[in-house]
């Protein structure tokens, strides 16, 4: 879930507006918006079940070095 001034994104919603925000060839990706919100979530959720089993996962959370937080919105 993405909050930005009081309005709120979820799902392949908040990703993609993530990506338009990040600017650059990122902002490129803004245009899944033209797929239809109920595949795109569906397709966010096929991926949201299986990322630990693709990607591994952590004990703890990384701590972002002081040049990457630099780079969180």
């Amino acid at each position: 879930m993405l909050v930005v001034g009081g309005r709120a994104w979820r799902d392949s919603s908040a990703i993609l507006e993530i990506l338009r925000r990040l600017g650059g060839i990122w902002s490129l990706a803004y245009v899944g918006v033209i797929i239809p919100r109920a595949l795109r979530d569906t397709l966010y959720q096929f991926v949201a079940r299986r990322r630990y089993r693709w990607f591994g996962r952590r004990q703890a959370c990384r701590i972002p070095t002081p040049q990457e937080r630099k780079r969180f919105l």
